[in-house]
């Protein structure tokens, strides 16, 4: 039976200034978990799925985090780490910073919640083979942050390109055009990690099998539910479909985040249509045969 996993990078908000290179935007600055996570496990529970939350270690100094995602564990679903601080400049590190941000991602989330994640995604999707090998030597089961999407690496270059013509500068980072030669499916990595080896497993971010047209939250939310269904049907016949969203995609202008919607065109998205949209891609991938399952347990699967 082919498998789905649900996955949410929990990027708070000023994650996305930082994207678009504002300064002291007045954005309610903790939209995510003050109302993103408990939409998200509704959403998640109404449609019978479990989640993989993919967690910066940072934000677990506030009790109202370490509170949804306690809620979120009991409910069955799985915490992963997603770095210490989210720097989007991970790869570009002095390995030993490079390693705080990793070990120390996952110590927090072990300090403040009582589990060890045993999976990783790097901020921004960007990874090299110097972090392949950090995650190595922690014995992570699975990585999941290689995205061979042209269309998304094509339209980051230009974003962060066209953002400097206007004088703002970006936090986010461009990956290397080799990312674009690497399975759609997982595999183990090799050195480079875009080829097949004996490394660290790899769980690819979704792609559609013939035009590797994204399928993640913001592609999803973006299209409608018309589309979404089309992009859902484009991926079934991978074995796993690694759906992955972001906390933001259960967000809308009304919940404080009016000051971010010039910038960032899903918040422009009104939150009925965006949920329309996701549950028509988890409803046809289940009438696609698929199982729900967390990263984990695809991870022990494919490994």
């Amino acid at each position: 039976m082919p498998l789905c996993a649900v996955s949410v990078d929990l990027d708070e908000i000023p994650n996305y200034t930082q994207i678009h290179g504002l300064k002291n935007a007045e954005v309610n600055a903790t939209a995510v978990y003050d109302v993103g996570v408990a939409r998200l496990r509704e959403w998640a529970r109404g449609l019978g799925i479990p989640l993989t939350l993919f967690v910066i270690g940072t934000d677990l100094a506030r009790e109202k985090a370490v509170h949804e995602l306690s809620g979120a564990i009991a409910e069955g679903d799985e915490i992963s780490n997603h770095s210490l601080s989210h720097r989007y400049d991970l790869t570009r590190l002095p390995e030993s910073e490079m390693e705080a941000e990793i070990i120390g991602g996952r110590d927090r989330i072990q300090e403040k919640l009582g589990v060890r994640p045993v999976g990783f995604r790097a901020p921004g999707y960007v990874i090299t083979d110097e972090v392949f090998e950090v995650l190595r030597r922690a014995e992570v089961l699975y990585d999941s942050s290689v995205f061979p999407c042209p269309s998304y690496q094509l339209a980051k270059a230009g974003i962060i390109s066209g953002m400097s013509l206007l004088g703002r500068t970006s936090r986010s980072v461009i990956d290397t055009p080799q990312i674009l030669r690497a399975p759609i499916d997982p595999y183990r990595v090799g050195e480079p990690y875009w080829r097949k080896g004996s490394g660290v497993l790899e769980l690819p971010i979704q792609v559609t099998r013939r035009l590797r047209l994204p399928f993640i939250g913001t592609s999803v939310t973006g299209a409608g539910p018309g589309l979404a269904r089309r992009l859902a049907l484009g991926c079934l016949k991978s074995p796993l479909v690694n759906f992955e969203l972001h906390g933001i995609d259960v967000l809308d202008r009304n919940d404080g985040l009016e000051a971010l919607a010039p910038y960032q065109r899903d918040v422009r998205v009104p939150l009925a249509r965006k949920l329309k949209a996701l549950t028509t891609a988890v409803e046809t991938l289940r009438a696609g045969g698929y199982k729900f399952v967390t990263m984990k347990d695809a991870a022990r699967t494919f490994a």
